[in-house]
This record gives structure tokens, sequence and C-alpha cells, in this order.
């Protein structure tokens, strides 16, 4: 498997679960503690050795791009005033050899749809994706385990996890054979099954590794009920093709699309955050201790 360099990032998003916080503002913009999802998501990448960020981004997600554009007043006002660390933060927020390229998707219609938004800048090239809804916190971080096993055994990875049976219907479920301890070799994937017809626990969790055959695939998939192209779909469809695998990356995933999956990584976060951790991890106890609703 050739290199893998790019990166795709789905935020076109209308965050309606966070009415009326995302009304203006990006949910990829919200913040854990001091730091945006969005930009746990891209860190993540240039760990795994990505040096391409594809943002496929909506019109309402400004904040993403000038995110991780230069700031040339805010980075004079810190210089002039000798706060260096403050300084060298911002200018770390997008590594020197990274590139930011951003598509627009002007309509709504699906993961699988903003996948293939990015087909003509990944051209013939194996790619990731990264939902930023998904923060995966361990080291090394997911996607570097993930490419790992596409370079070992060839093919697309898919990131999974066990899930409660009842919850089946709100994920990707795959069946599967064993390959190794953590990995298994894909034989179907089925998007949303209800508990009782789901294949298996098995989730996929917003971490992919795709070779470029799959947006051929999603160019002939057929829009659901909803109107929305699944990117599950074009999986199922690639298993034809060649192999995929899901693996089950170490690490805690927080479902940040969910306000209680933000909560707790806040929570967990701030409690480890170099410069509030302490205090805050005495106020919780503080709180407990007091019986503080």
């Amino acid at each position: 498997m050739k290199k893998i360099r790019k990166c795709i990032f789905p935020v076109a998003g209308l965050g309606t679960r966070f009415l009326p916080a995302t009304k203006a503002t990006p949910k990829e913009m919200l913040p854990i503690v001091d730091k945006p999802l969005i930009q746990f998501a891209v860190e993540e990448a240039i760990e795994a050795g990505i040096t391409e960020m594809i943002f496929v981004t909506g019109r309402t997600k400004r904040a993403i791009e000038d995110h991780f554009d230069k700031a040339y007043e805010l980075e004079t006002e810190l210089a002039l005033k000798n706060k260096n660390d403050l300084l060298d933060m911002l200018k770390a927020v997008l590594p020197n050899g990274v590139n930011c390229i951003y598509i627009r998707q002007a309509e709504p219609l699906g993961l699988g749809h903003a996948v293939g938004c990015a087909a003509s800048v990944v051209d013939d090239e194996p790619f990731a994706v990264i939902l930023a809804d998904d923060l995966v916190d361990g080291k090394p971080g997911a996607l570097k385990q993930m490419i790992e096993v596409a370079h070992k055994y060839g093919g697309s990875v898919l990131g999974v996890e066990d899930v409660p049976r009842d919850r089946t219907h709100q994920y990707g479920i795959v069946s599967s054979t064993k390959v190794d301890e953590r990995t298994e070799k894909l034989t179907a994937i089925v998007e949303k099954p209800k508990p009782d017809v789901a294949p298996s626990t098995l989730a996929v969790v917003g971490r992919y590794v795709l070779t470029p055959k799959v947006f051929e695939l999603i160019g002939a998939v057929k829009a659901g009920a909803v109107g929305e192209i699944q990117l599950t779909d074009a999986i199922s469809a690639l298993l034809a093709y060649e192999p995929v695998f899901a693996h089950r990356f170490t690490g805690t995933r927080y479902d940040c699309g969910s306000k209680i999956g933000y909560l707790k990584a806040t929570v967990d976060l701030a409690r480890r955050h170099p410069e509030v951790g302490a205090d805050f991890t005495a106020y919780l106890q503080e709180t407990m201790n007091q019986g503080k609703p």
C-alpha cells in the first residue's frame, strides 16, 4: 500500500443536537477546555503522518478555515507583549509542512457523499477519514494504529468498538472473522440495523482508512429513504473487490456528537489539563464530598 498522506474531515453537518450553541458556531469548533474538537482530530492525523488535511465544509463552517489560517494581527500582538508561550501555541495549531484544503459540500447528502466530494483531491491514493465528533484519547492515536494495520494486511481498515446491543441502530455494524487479537476481516457491514437483526455488536466509530476504489463505489450508491448516500453501502460493495478489516483501536472514545459524551470528554480531559487539572479535580472532589447536586 502507498503511503497515506491525506485525510478527509467531513465537517458540513449542522450540529442540531447542540443548538443553540451551534447556530453560528460549527460543532467541530466546540472546545474541550481550550482546544476545539477539530484540532484534536487534526493532531491525531498529523501524528499518523498525514500532511494533507481535506475539510469537506458547509456554508456555516468558515470558523474552521479561520482556525487553521495564520492570524497575523494576533501573532503580532502576542510578540509585542512577549507572550512567547501563547505565540508558540498558536503557531503549533498547524505545523510547517501540513496543508489544508477546503471543499464545499453544497447539500447535506450523507457521509458517503461528503467523502465523495474529495475524490478529485485524493486522486488515486489510499486515504483516511476522521469524524471529529468521535474524540479518541490515547497514545498512539487511533488513526496511527489503523494505518499500521493497513500496511500490515493490505486493504481498507475501519475503526470499531463493541457497543451495547440496544444501540446497534445508531451505527454501522460489521460481521467478521478474527485475524489477530484486535483485528478482524469483514464479511459484511450493515447500516444501523435493529438490535434483533444486527449481525454483531461491533460498531464502526468515526475512523476509516480506505482505498481509492471506494470513490467509484460511492458514485454507484443510491440515496436511502432520507435522501442520503451512505458510506457504509460503498464499503459493503468494496468487499467484493478487496479485503476490508475492522480494528479495535486502543484508547477511549468519546461520542462528542452527544451532550453526555461531550461532557464526559470535557471532565476527563480537564482533570489532566496541565494548567487547570489539579484545581478542577479538587473542585470535583469538594463538590462530591459536600453532596452538591
